[in-house]
Parts: C-alpha cells; structure tokens; sequence
C-alpha cells in the first residue's frame, strides 16, 4: 500500500467563506507575483478542491454545488478589493515578466501569448512590450546564446546548422531578418550588446 493510501483523507469541513478565500489569496501574494486573472484561478481551484472533498465525504452535491457558486460569486470581489489596495498589479506584473523574458531571451511574440496567457489584457500587454528593433535583437541574441546557437555556437555552423538555428528562432517567434542578424553577430559583439543591454 502507497503511503499516500495510508494517510487518513483530510476532513472537507464547511465550505471556506469570503475571510478564509481573502487570507488564502493574501498568503498567495506573499509567496508569488499573480494576476487579477491569476490570482482568481488559484480561489477557484482552492474551492474546487473543497467541493472534490466534501464529495469524497459523502456530503449532498447540491449542498456543495450551491456553496461553490456562491463562493465563485466572492472570489470577483475579493480580487477587485486587492487590485484596489494595491496588491495585485497587473501593468506592474507585465512590465516585470516582459523585461524578465526579453532577457532570457523571448521574442515579442512569445511575450505576449505569456501574458495572455497570465490574463493580462491585450492592451496593457502591449504597453509591457519592450520596443523598437534592437530590443528584440538584443532578445534573439539572448535566444542564441540559451540555445548555443550562432554567436554562441560550440563549433562553426555550416549550412545545415544554420537552417537549423534559423528555424529554431522562428519557431521561437523572432523575424527572419532579426534572426538573421543575431546569427552574423561575432560573439565578442553578442556578449558586450547582451551586458550592455542588462547595464541598461
């Protein structure tokens, strides 16, 4: 029998209120940069696993049902009073998680299906975008170097390598000509633009 057989099942106990779904989304936020969105998810899921639960339990799945929408009704409410306070920030998460992956080397494109991704509104994902050509050149390099790609390449790529590294930076949403200019990058040149571009 696995250990996890072994463990008595945790009791559901009532359903959590509008304090308790407040203090998990608080504890939340102290451990981790969320979306509105996001934050939601986590109060949805925590709710979803009361409900799995109190089903396991034997309690009435009507009960639970009706507990369960009323509690999705608060989880809007709760989310909004933080945005109010200040402690869920969506341009401000944006503009972080933008910067961050630009650095490590993400193209425009992926950026924003990321923040999508976290919920964040298209506008407001747009303003979070870093601008201009060399920004996103400075992203593909960074692209190259996680890869060992180009610049970065243990050994001289020959033609075939090179399709390879083209189609990799592709599919990683970067524009042909932009990836074709992080690929004739020198890699003394790739490395000053990457620690300048962090200096910046």
């Amino acid at each position: 029998m696995s250990d996890a057989a072994k463990r008595p099942r945790r009791a559901a106990g009532p359903p959590p209120n509008a304090a308790r779904l407040r203090e998990a989304a608080l504890a939340h936020l102290a451990r981790f940069a969320a979306t509105e969105a996001g934050l939601k998810r986590v109060l949805e899921r925590r709710i979803a696993r009361w409900a799995r639960a109190a089903e396991a339990e034997g309690q009435s799945r009507e009960a639970i049902a009706a507990s369960a929408a009323a509690l999705s009704a608060e989880i809007a409410s709760i989310a909004q009073s933080l945005v109010a306070a200040g402690a869920v920030n969506d341009a401000a998460f944006a503009e972080s998680r933008a910067r961050r992956l630009a650095r490590s080397g993400h193209s425009r494109r992926a950026i924003a299906a990321h923040l999508a991704a976290k919920g964040i509104e298209s506008e407001t994902a747009t303003a979070a975008l870093p601008e201009g050509e060399e920004a996103e050149l400075l992203a593909a390099i960074a692209f190259c170097r996680r890869r060992r790609i180009g610049p970065f390449a243990r050994v001289a790529p020959d033609a075939t390598a090179r399709m390879k590294a083209l189609a990799a930076l592709a599919r990683g949403g970067f524009a042909q000509g932009v990836a074709r200019c992080a690929l004739a990058i020198e890699p003394d040149q790739a490395e000053e633009m990457l620690l300048a571009g962090r200096r910046g």
